[in-house]
């Protein structure tokens, strides 16, 4: 009786490691690469979200931004607000991302519910910093995001081609109202 019980603690702890590591596995979409090399500090600050893949967390909100900040040399605390359409309320999730692949690169993995990461991939970025095309672990996700409410039309579409090339559906895409007159 007492070994059958060890077995299945030892069958539930196993089955238990498996889901977790299944459920914080991060990757990249097929024939996507992520940007290197990639400055990790002059990715700080705030972004505004342009247009999203729609998915459940960000349902309904406009004003989207994410601000990136240190915690330690390797995490980073990433800060989501939103502003509910239907709710009339501003939401706000915090959350860590961590390197997901060499230091050099604009991989990530983004967590806001832990142990459980997804892939965070820069995938295009512009000299400066001020706009960014990231892809998640697959064709589900992906934003455009840029430092200021707007992105230049040129910018917009070369990520979009980019994105097409991958095999997303950019008819999908979500494209978050940042006109807002205060808070």
């Amino acid at each position: 009786m007492r070994n059958k019980v060890y077995l299945m603690l030892g069958l539930a702890a196993g089955a238990a490691a498996f889901t977790l590591t299944l459920s914080s596995r991060v990757s990249i979409p097929r024939g996507a690469k992520a940007v290197s090399p990639f400055d990790k500090k002059k990715y700080l600050g705030t972004w505004y979200e342009i247009a999203r893949m729609d998915f459940r967390f960000e349902k309904g909100l406009d004003h989207v931004t994410a601000t990136y900040s240190l915690i330690d040399d390797e995490t980073i605390r990433v800060d989501n607000r939103g502003f509910n359409v239907k709710d009339q309320e501003w939401r706000q999730s915090i959350g860590k991302a961590k390197p997901a692949g060499a230091l050099s690169e604009g991989r990530l993995k983004v967590s806001f519910f832990c142990p459980f990461y997804a892939g965070y991939n820069v995938i295009a970025i512009d000299p400066e910093y001020r706009y960014a095309l990231v892809a998640g672990n697959n064709l589900k996700y992906l934003w455009l995001l840029s430092r200021e409410k707007t992105m230049p039309q040129e910018i917009r579409e070369s990520y979009l081609e980019q994105a097409r090339a991958l095999g997303y559906d950019t008819n999908q895409l979500v494209w978050t109202n940042q006109l807002i007159t205060d808070e």
